[in-house]
């Protein structure tokens, strides 16, 4: 850990110039308390930085949350092990990809009596929020179940001694990503109405006590367990692939969820705060968590230890050190290959940026996160599923 100021405190050791600018940009506002986290997995943001936890007294920043509101991991050890799983993996692969809609959107047709079950309980926690998904997504209730683009997957993997767990990250879709934008623009907004200059316009906050601040933490709330439920609606439809392709039902020995880009009230030095986690985990003592590697790259359960200075957190992920773009224009197909070696996967180019060397190191960002979880389970996919 690195104290950049006295209101930032650093644990990445591969950090762009770039990213340490914007964090310190954010820490310099006057309600952070008492200071801002810098993950191992940190890299540049869209107003906030992606790896950062940010602690607030009295405000409430959306863009420190994201689009992806909720986004996070959600895992599953079975009773299965390697041994078991026949050769043929192609065809479990294609179950999934048949059973879980993919890519940016693409909806759920085939509505589940579970679907069904979870949208109605969202539906009537939305009635006590005092607002309509539908105002935002007419279709959120085909959104729900489905898996989303871009760094989301569905993963079948293997443990240090041979369990085959089920793995997946996706967040609360089309819905979320517009209520978090609503709500960027009402925080925008409202720094013009009250002459407020920042250092960027996407660190536009909410001031507590006003009806736009709690319209807002109503609205998280909702998109938060509209995306657990999400993750948990696909994790119960692999979990009917593999025991399809396995011939008999899959027995949940465990199962972790964690969100990484979210906001909850929590206590850190002597004071209650909103803490947003943007890209980070709840790394307190004890509490389960996920990591994941890149494709191709290796995954990790772990158990939190509890770092006061880190306000209980820890990365969530491996972090990109290349933009979409620049990785599209610096790697190939045939080092995508090289990557996923031994891994089935669908071969295309879309996924051209997402190759693992797009990202940071995952062993450099654990070893960076040493003193703030501990390694449980290492995990190497076995079967990719992403969205184009």
């Amino acid at each position: 850990m690195q104290q950049i100021n006295e209101r930032l405190m650093n644990w990445a050791s591969l950090l762009e110039d770039e990213t340490l600018k914007q964090a310190e940009k954010a820490s310099r506002l006057p309600f952070i308390h008492p200071h801002i986290a810098l993950m191992p997995d940190a890299h540049l943001g869209k107003g906030a930085t992606v790896g950062s936890v940010i602690p607030t007294l009295g405000a409430i920043i959306p863009a420190a949350v994201g689009v992806d509101i909720g986004c996070g991991m959600a895992a599953v050890r079975t009773q299965f092990g390697r041994e078991d799983l026949r050769p043929d993996l192609a065809t479990l692969r294609n179950a999934i990809e048949r059973e879980v809609p993919l890519s940016a959107g693409s909806y759920n047709t085939k509505l589940t009596a579970s679907a069904n079950e979870r949208t109605e309980r969202l539906t009537a926690e939305a009635e006590k929020a005092g607002f309509d998904p539908a105002r935002y997504a007419g279709n959120w209730k085909l959104q729900l179940g489905t898996l989303g683009s871009g760094n989301h997957f569905i993963e079948v993997s293997v443990d240090e001694k041979g369990a085959v767990w089920l793995f997946l990250h996706s967040g609360s879709r089309g819905v979320g990503n517009k209520i978090a934008q609503h709500h960027i623009k009402v925080a925008q907004e409202a720094m013009k109405r009250w002459w407020i200059d920042l250092p960027d316009p996407d660190l536009a906050y909410l001031a507590e006590g006003t009806d736009e601040f709690w319209a807002y933490i109503r609205q998280l709330r909702w998109a938060q367990n509209f995306a657990l439920a999400n993750r948990d609606e696909m994790m119960d439809r692999v979990i009917g692939c593999l025991a399809d392709f396995m011939g008999e039902p899959v027995r949940e020995l465990e199962r972790v969820q964690c969100h990484h880009n979210y906001t909850e009230q929590e206590k850190h030095f002597g004071k209650t705060v909103w803490l947003s986690r943007k890209g980070a985990i709840n790394a307190a003592k004890g509490t389960p968590g996920l990591i994941p590697g890149s494709m191709g790259d290796a995954s990790y359960v772990v158990v939190g230890k509890g770092n006061p200075v880190s306000l209980n957190s820890s990365p969530h992920g491996a972090g990109r050190s290349y933009s979409r773009s620049k990785a599209r224009k610096t790697f190939t197909r045939e080092q995508l290959r090289e990557a996923m070696k031994g891994i089935e996967y669908r071969d295309t180019d879309a996924f051209l940026d997402e190759i693992p060397q797009a990202y940071k190191p995952i062993d450099v960002v654990m070893q960076d996160a040493d003193d703030l979880v501990e390694v449980r389970h290492t995990l190497r996919q076995i079967v990719n599923v992403k969205g184009d």
